[in-house]
């Protein structure tokens, strides 16, 4: 079995990266993102960038350092509300964007990684998400066809995994990461907890290891809060 385990997030990227990639980046929010490796992916300085999220960080964290930077040409993306830099860039013509509903994007990912290249759905009918689409009535409704998506790379935050490649995520992080790491043709991952094979249940394995190309543990993490809610005494 090829070595998957690498030191750390400059290591893994290494011979990887260029100019001109499409990125598929899980997370959700400041929820289950690789903040390693996109801090790595800054470090390194590539340039021309397409990325897949669901949203795009927000100002200094997140892809909101690659946005900062103007390494990201284009984004597709769901939500992107939280990011006063991604706003700004977009108004000034800098940053492309490519909008869809959440459910389409997050069946989109599915299907590139599944090898589907294209399917239709009723969401986003009639809306500025349908413009320049083909469309198709369906036992008497329209519906839209929405492209497949499959990146050059998987940049995946997972909460445990072995030596091999196997994956468990914690909690909500387990968001679009799972199907993120199906679709690119290699996978990279960053785990707060590396393990022995041997040490996952099978059972609770989310990601299996032959989607896995590489791997390192990232901790320490400094776990930030999106937006911060107390109540008042």
């Amino acid at each position: 079995m090829a070595n998957k385990v690498y030191k750390d997030a400059k290591a893994a990227f290494d011979g990887v990266l260029s100019d001109g990639m499409m990125l598929m980046c899980g997370g959700f929010g400041l929820v289950g993102i690789p903040d390693k490796l996109i801090e790595a992916v800054r470090d390194a300085g590539t340039k021309n960038l397409t990325c897949v999220s669901n949203n795009a960080g927000i100002d200094g964290a997140g892809l909101g350092l690659l946005l900062e930077t103007g390494q990201i040409k284009k984004m597709i993306s769901s939500y992107v509300g939280e990011n006063k830099t991604f706003a700004k860039l977009y108004l000034e013509g800098k940053l492309e964007l490519e909008f869809n509903p959440q459910g389409t994007l997050a069946e989109r990912v599915r299907a590139g990684g599944a090898g589907i290249p294209a399917f239709y759905t009723k969401t986003g009918v009639g809306t500025l998400v349908a413009e320049g689409k083909e469309t198709k009535i369906f036992d008497g409704e329209e519906y839209v066809m929405e492209r497949g998506l499959f990146g050059d790379v998987a940049l995946i935050k997972a909460w445990k995994g072995d030596a091999s490649g196997n994956l468990v995520y914690r909690k909500a992080a387990r968001n679009f990461n799972p199907m993120m790491a199906t679709a690119a043709h290699m996978c990279i991952v960053e785990v707060e907890e590396l393990v022995p094979v041997g040490a996952l249940d099978p059972d609770h394995i989310h990601t299996p290891s032959i989607f896995v190309n590489r791997i390192f543990c990232g901790a320490p993490y400094d776990k930030k809060i999106e937006q911060r809610t107390v109540r008042k005494a």
